[in-house]
């Protein structure tokens, strides 16, 4: 038996990277798995890879009647949640000068906004035991050049867990941080491609990095699977880094 068997977990942003590689991860530990996201193409194709104990819903998660509809799915058919991870989250570089209201408004309207209602609207369905995991990063404790807004959008995601962990007291519900360093998924190589220095900065991560080298999905997969399960019982509040020791040094 897996460390999950019998668990319904939901997973934000999960068609694709750290998402589905959790997806993944949590299937092969037992747990039944919803995955939450905008494109259907990507939902398609992630249920292709994820088999019959993965459903997949459309919505975005910055719209409140997309977040009833996931919780409410979930309710009729599984009737609560054990594990909310929520992983959906945007980034792009932007230097101070050229930082736009838009750019303002997209990456906190979807990392925090939506970070917040998702786990807002699945508290009706979480039960003594649930865990809460929100996706953070190395950037909401270091300095990174041309991305001030998404650094202050995830350390804002790290103080939802020291505050909802105290709201959350008494519940038996648990809530914690996991913050990658630099991953490689399709996402974060389009980001960096974008500056037309895609070699340039993943020389420089894995050149920054301890263990010399940029993470796999599945790694931090691992990690969010050890916070899902009770072999994480007594962290709360809590931040754990996977990124080969980016932002420890």
């Amino acid at each position: 038996m897996g460390k999950l068997e019998g668990k319904t977990a939901v997973i934000t942003g999960g068609a694709s990277g750290i998402g589905l590689a959790t997806a993944k991860r949590f299937l092969a530990e037992g747990a039944f798995v919803y995955i939450f996201g905008r494109r259907q193409d990507a939902l398609d194709a992630a249920l292709d890879e994820l088999g019959t104990n993965a459903r997949a819903i459309r919505g975005d998660i910055t719209n409140l009647e997309d977040l009833d509809n996931l919780f409410e799915t979930v309710k009729t058919e599984k009737g609560h949640v054990d594990i909310l991870f929520a992983n959906a989250g945007v980034g792009e570089f932007s230097s101070l000068g050229e930082i736009s209201p838009d750019h303002y408004a997209q990456t906190f309207e979807i990392n925090v906004k939506g970070t917040l209602f998702t786990v807002q609207k699945a508290l009706p369905l979480l039960e003594p035991g649930s865990s809460i995991i929100l996706t953070g990063s190395t950037v909401g404790v270091t300095g990174t050049p041309a991305m001030s807004v998404y650094s202050a959008s995830k350390a804002a995601v790290r103080n939802f867990a020291r505050s909802w962990a105290l709201d959350l007291k008494g519940t038996g519900v648990r809530v914690n941080v996991l913050s990658p360093g630099a991953t490689e998924t399709h996402k974060v190589r389009d980001l960096f491609a974008t500056t037309g220095m895609e070699d340039e900065i993943v020389a420089g991560f894995i050149e920054n990095t301890p263990l010399g080298r940029i993470g796999d999905p599945s790694e931090t997969a691992a990690v969010a699977a050890f916070l899902a399960s009770g072999d994480s019982s007594f962290m709360t509040g809590s931040e754990v880094f996977v990124d080969g020791g980016y932002a420890q040094i």
